[in-house]
C-alpha cells in the first residue's frame, strides 16, 4: 500500500518554503543595496573590474583602473588613466589623467590632468585646467580656473580665481573675484566687496580707492589714468598721446604704487611703472620709471601730485633717441641702431576720486 501525502501537509510545506524564499530574497536585496567595503578594486573601466557591477556601492581603500573607475567612496588611493567617479566622499589621494568627480566631500588631495569637481570638504585640488567646488575650502591650483566657496588657504590659477570668502591668498594670471577677502589678491584685475590687500593693475573693492586722473611727463606724454587699490598698495593703468614724438605718438603705461606716508591732506607716494610709445608701423620706444610722488588733497575728492623720476628707456627710432638730451648713462647696440639709457625726469598730474 502506497502512502499518499495529505493535502494539508503539502499546503503547509509550500507556504513555509515560499516564506523562507521571500525572507532570503529580501535580505539579499537589502545587503546588495547597502554600500559594501572592499580592500581593493582593480579593473579596466566600469563594470570590467574586480568589484564588477557592485562597484558603485563599494568603498575602497585602493582603486586602480586603466580607464575609469566608479565607487561609492574612497578611503585611500584611487588612480585612473582617465577619470575617477566617486559618488559620495573621498579621502586620501585621487589621481586621474583627465578628471576626478567627487559627489560629496573631498578631504585629501585631488590631482587631475584637466578637471576636479567636488561638493565640499578641505581638499588640496590640483588640475591642469580647472577646479570647481560648491562648498569646499582648502587649496585650489589650476592652469586656468578655480571656483570655490570658502577658501582657507590659497587659490592659484593661470587665468581666473572665483570664490565667496577667502582667508589666505588668491593668485591669478588675469582675474581674481571674491566677496570677502581676509588676505591678499594678486592678479592683473582684482575684484572684491571688501579686501585686505589687492596687488594688481586694476583693483576694485568697496573699501578701496579709485581715481581717474591726467598726467604729463618731461617728454610731453599726456595720459588719462586710473589708479585703484587699498590703504597702502594701488595699481596704475593709463593711455594717451605724446606731443613731442612725430612718429610714435600713442602712449600707454601700467604699474603699481604705494602710499609711503600720509599726514592729513598730504601723502608721499612711490610708483613703479612700465610703458612706451607706439606708432603701429614698427619701431620701439619702451620706458620704465621709478617715481617719488608727493600729493596734496585740495578737496575730499580732488588731489594734485608731482615729483621726480628715474627712467630707463630702450628705443630704435630716431625720434625716440632725440626725446632725451641728457642721460645719467647710455649705450648703443646693433651698430648704433638701438639706444639704452638712464635719465632723470618728472611726472605731474591731477586726479578725482570716483565711486
Amino acid at each position: 500500500m502506497k502512502l499518499q501525502p495529505r493535502k494539508g501537509n503539502i499546503t503547509s510545506f509550500l507556504f513555509k518554503t515560499s516564506c523562507y524564499a521571500l525572507i532570503t530574497l529580501s535580505i539579499t536585496n537589502s545587503y546588495a543595496q547597502d554600500r559594501k567595503h572592499s580592500r581593493a578594486n582593480i579593473g579596466l573601466v566600469y563594470p570590467l573590474s574586480s568589484n564588477w557591477t557592485d562597484a558603485p556601492r563599494d568603498t575602497n581603500s585602493f582603486s586602480l583602473n586603466l580607464l575609469a573607475g566608479v565607487s561609492a567612496a574612497e578611503d585611500g588611493i584611487s588612480i585612473a588613466g582617465v577619470s575617477n567617479i566617486i559618488r559620495q566622499d573621498a579621502k586620501g589621494l585621487q589621481v586621474a589623467g583627465f578628471s576626478n568627480h567627487i559627489g560629496k566631500n573631498a578631504n585629501g588631495t585631488l590631482v587631475a590632468g584637466f578637471m576636479n569637481t567636488y561638493s565640499g570638504g578641505k581638499a588640496v585640488a590640483i588640475a591642469g585646467f580647472t577646479n570647481i567646488s560648491r562648498n569646499g575650502s582648502g587649496a585650489q591650483i589650476a592652469g586656468f580656473l578655480n571656483k570655490g566657496s570658502q577658501i582657507s588657504s590659497m587659490q592659484i590659477a593661470g587665468f581666473t580665481n572665483i570664490a565667496r570668502d577667502v582667508k589666505g591668498i588668491q593668485v591669478a594670471g588675469f582675474l581674481n573675484i571674491a566677496k570677502k577677502v581676509k588676505g591678499v589678491q594678486l592678479g592683473f584685475i582684482n575684484l572684491a566687496d571688501s579686501a585686505g590687500s589687492q596687488i594688481g593693475i586694476i583693483n576694485i573693492a568697496k573699501n578701496g580707492e579709485k581715481a581717474i586722473g591726467v598726467t604729463i611727463d618731461e617728454n610731453q606724454t599726456t595720459l588719462l589714468t586710473f589708479r585703484s587699490g587699498g590703504k597702502t598698495l594701488y595699481g596704475i593703468i593709463g593711455t594717451g598721446y605724446n606731443f613731442k614724438n612725430k612718429r610714435d605718438k600713442y602712449a600707454f603705461e601700467a604699474g603699481v604704487g604705494a602710499h609711503l606716508l600720509q599726514i592729513k591732506s598730504f601723502r608721499l607716494n612711490t610708483e613703479l611703472v612700465s610703458g612706451g610709445l607706439l606708432s603701429f608701423k614698427g619701431g620701439e620706444y619702451s620706458k620704465s620709471s621709478l617715481r617719488l610722488m608727493p600729493s596734496l588733497k585740495l578737496a575730499p575728492r580732488i588731489e594734485i601730485f608731482g615729483g621726480p623720476s628715474i627712467n630707463y628707456i630702450n628705443t630704435d627710432t630716431e625720434d625716440g633717441k632725440n626725446m632725451t638730451k641728457k642721460y645719467i648713462s647710455s649705450w648703443s647696440r646693433n651698430n648704433g641702431r638701438d639706444l639704452y639709457g638712464f635719465y632723470i625726469g618728472y611726472t605731474a598730474g591731477i586726479q578725482v576720486s570716483v565711486f
